[in-house]
């Protein structure tokens, strides 16, 4: 045998075998997707996610209390308005006794080392669930819905979040984002995290149930990007680089890796994010309960393929699995 053939030394032992990984993971790479509802008191299983809740902003201090103390070091918010009135322009997304102005500022109180983000849309609170401004036809209006988005995120950042992340879609709203922040004088201050290469998955459900986002018509197409479009999020994650995005994320995961890898080739000077989706974290625990593996060794398979691909921020719902796993 040539000596060239000879690979297996180099992993026969538990310890270099973990060597053979350019990164390993780490709690502080997970962030954890929450649901914040309108009802301060709720405490609301998901039943398509399995363990997750919608939580009310009274109970947030129960719920996340144990995960910060295990090393929980971040969270991205979803506000889930289920009493207010809805409208075209979704005016629930930065009411300030809304549930996501009102989670940042207790959870700022709360929990002063935790970062937290909060996802940018309009499709839970707007009457037709679209993520912008339509057109009388049902289109999407692209300026008005960028200089909406641009107002809700950076009311976000005033009521005191780390982070704001864009998931919308639309053309220019990272530009439209990072000027509102910087005339704010926030621009230092607040992470921009963009979801620039969202592709239009059958992944969503779970999330569209937990969040009540599904559109009233139609579906997200003509703005979330095509599964095959790979030139097309190449250039998507190019134009978020320019327009400032701190954080480039890709969404999903597991079925876009090769996205995740150009990402981190198109930008070697930004964090690369990806959101492991509810539709992956729900399979996942459907082939463990059919037995086809067991749930730990996939979750770990699935979340250190993201970090081989190049991620280093994953969104994720088995993050207060891993904040365990990653103590043992």
């Amino acid at each position: 045998m040539e000596i060239s053939s000879i690979l297996q030394g180099g992993y026969h032992h538990p310890l270099p075998r973990s060597w053979q990984g350019r990164r390993q993971l780490t709690k502080s790479m997970f962030m954890y997707p929450i649901f914040i509802t309108d009802d301060p008191n709720a405490s609301v299983e998901i039943p398509s996610l399995p363990g997750q809740r919608r939580w009310g902003v009274d109970r947030l201090e129960e719920f996340l209390g144990p995960l910060v103390q295990k090393g929980l070091s971040s969270v991205i918010l979803f506000g889930v308005p289920l009493k207010c009135e809805k409208d075209g322009r979704g005016t629930p997304a930065d009411d300030p006794s809304g549930p996501v102005i009102q989670g940042i500022k207790r959870l700022r109180t709360l929990f002063p080392s935790l970062y937290i983000a909060c996802d940018v849309c309009l499709c839970e609170y707007t009457s037709h669930g679209h993520c912008g401004y339509l057109h009388d036809d049902g289109t999407i209006n692209t300026e008005p819905s960028v200089e909406r988005l641009a107002e809700v995120a950076l009311n976000y950042a005033l009521a005191g979040a780390h982070c704001v992340a864009p998931s919308d879609m639309m053309d220019g709203r990272i530009k439209a984002i990072k000027r509102k922040l910087i005339e704010a004088g926030l621009g230092n201050r607040c992470t921009l995290m963009s979801y620039s290469a969202k592709f239009a998955s059958s992944l969503y459900g779970p999330f569209r149930d937990a969040a009540g986002s599904a559109p009233a018509f139609g579906d997200r197409k003509c703005y979330q990007l095509p599964p095959t479009a790979k030139g097309l999020a190449k250039r998507a994650i190019l134009r978020d680089t320019t327009e400032g995005a701190d954080i480039i994320m890709v969404k999903p995961a597991l079925p876009y890796l090769d996205i995740i890898a150009d990402a981190a080739e198109l930008a070697p000077n930004h964090p690369i994010a990806c959101y492991q989706v509810s539709g992956e974290f729900a399979m996942i625990h459907a082939g463990a309960k059919a037995g086809v593996y067991e749930l730990k060794t996939m979750a770990f398979e699935a979340a250190e393929s993201m970090v081989r691909a190049g991620a280093g921020i994953i969104l994720s719902y088995f993050t207060p699995e891993f904040l365990d796993w990653l103590s043992a």
